[in-house]
């Protein structure tokens, strides 16, 4: 008999032996049990391990992202001519040369959140809901006034503008805002590398809105004729047609002060889409508590884009829309170093690309507005939604896991 078996069978005879009585039955039949259990096996085998893992279910990341976007639409917004030898009347079909393209454009930065809630259900599943907000992507350039002075010319189908005196530049203002909400499925292939699946929307506005700067503190009564030498249709007209620059600074060019006038041309857009994405997220390094890796999606979805302008002619405002349904596409990849403080706190960096292709940007839409003066009347033929953008920036941000 072994030393085990004889410290089993002693503890039980002292139980056994201690229990004297009905009223201490049921307790030592309790501290027999507890004594029996604790013994080790005789062949020396541990008791079975609880393999369950104590696993944190939430985490919460909140981010700063630094994006810039990057143009794709080729707009001609102001073309230049001669003031001094160029008549207003030539002004219309002369082609002139280009001072000002929307690609030109640099919307710089705008630091937005991006708030990132995940659900742990078990060791090798989670599922997550992130948004992602980035607005005021602005941009403004002015061109002019020059000197010697020249006139700045934009024309759509139907439709060409100048400004209305030779102090005079021609602005232009975009604006660009973004938004993204995605719910997503993720499953663990190894501890490095896992795939995603979810449904996505994303919504890209975007605006282009031209004027006169500075704005008009005076009528341009020019336009008009009153520089014509008599009150006849034809004087008037040669007096319109054939007034040069220079010339609006003639008494005779203006007449009643007014309080500025709106923008000669506003479009904007608005892309809806509605789809689904899948990816992958791996680790490529790890270093003690630093860890470098990279996510990649890409999606396909349903756009509905919708374009609105609203154009001024002799200083009355029109409005058009248009708007249709076509496919169109995103891709989106971050490069990010992670290191982990603690069990429950972790702070991230990276760069980050986002890219939308198939989608109508406002520059864009001006070849599709036509413009009829008499009577005033302003046709959206259509949506073009034949632009890509590409939003890019760095980010930062904290993780906390609970």
């Amino acid at each position: 008999m072994n030393k085990a078996s004889t410290r089993r069978r002693s503890g039980l005879a002292r139980t056994l032996c201690l229990c004297v009585g009905p009223t201490l039955a049921l307790a030592c039949a309790v501290t027999a049990f507890a004594e029996t259990s604790d013994a080790q096996p005789a062949s020396g085998a541990r008791p079975p391990v609880d393999q369950s893992i104590d696993l944190l279910r939430w985490t919460v990341s909140l981010e700063a992202v630094a994006f810039s976007r990057s143009n794709s639409v080729s707009q001609v917004l102001v073309s230049r001519l001669p003031g001094a030898t160029t008549t207003f009347g030539q002004t219309q079909a002369m082609a002139g040369s280009e001072a000002f393209n929307s690609n030109q454009f640099d919307q710089g930065h705008s630091i937005a959140p991006r708030l990132t809630l995940r659900y742990q259900a078990d060791a090798n599943h989670r599922f997550e809901l992130s948004y992602l907000a980035v607005l005021n992507l602005n941009a403004t350039r002015t061109t002019g006034p020059d000197n010697p002075v020249n006139w700045y010319v934009m024309r759509a189908p139907g439709f060409w503008q100048t400004q209305d005196f030779y102090y005079q530049g021609m602005t232009w203002a975009s604006k660009t805002d973004f938004q993204s909400v995605e719910v997503n499925a993720r499953s663990k292939v190894s501890n490095d590398f896992e795939l995603l699946a979810g449904f996505r929307w994303l919504r890209l506005k975007d605006s282009l809105a031209g004027s006169l700067k500075p704005t008009d503190t005076n009528q341009p009564s020019w336009k008009v004729g009153s520089c014509a030498t008599d009150s006849s249709p034809a004087a008037i007209l040669a007096s319109v047609d054939g007034m040069t620059l220079p010339r609006t600074a003639q008494p005779c060019a203006a007449s009643g002060a007014v309080d500025g006038y709106p923008p000669f041309w506003t479009t904007s857009t608005t892309n809806d889409l509605f789809g689904l994405q899948a990816g992958a997220e791996g680790t490529f390094l790890t270093i003690g508590r630093l860890s470098i890796g990279g996510v990649a999606k890409l999606g396909a979805y349903d756009n509905r884009a919708r374009q609105d302008t609203a154009v001024s002619m002799k200083k009355q405002m029109y409005h058009a829309s248009a708007q249709l349904n076509r496919l169109a596409f995103a891709g989106q990849g971050e490069i990010r170093a992670r290191y982990i403080f603690n069990r429950n706190m972790s702070v991230k960096v990276g760069y980050e690309m986002l890219w939308l292709d198939r989608i109508a940007l406002a520059p864009g839409q001006i070849d599709l507005t036509t413009s009829v003066s008499n009577p005033g009347s302003v046709t959206a033929t259509g949506v073009n939604n034949g632009s890509s953008v590409l939003l890019q920036g760095f980010t930062i941000g904290l993780e906390y896991a609970f």
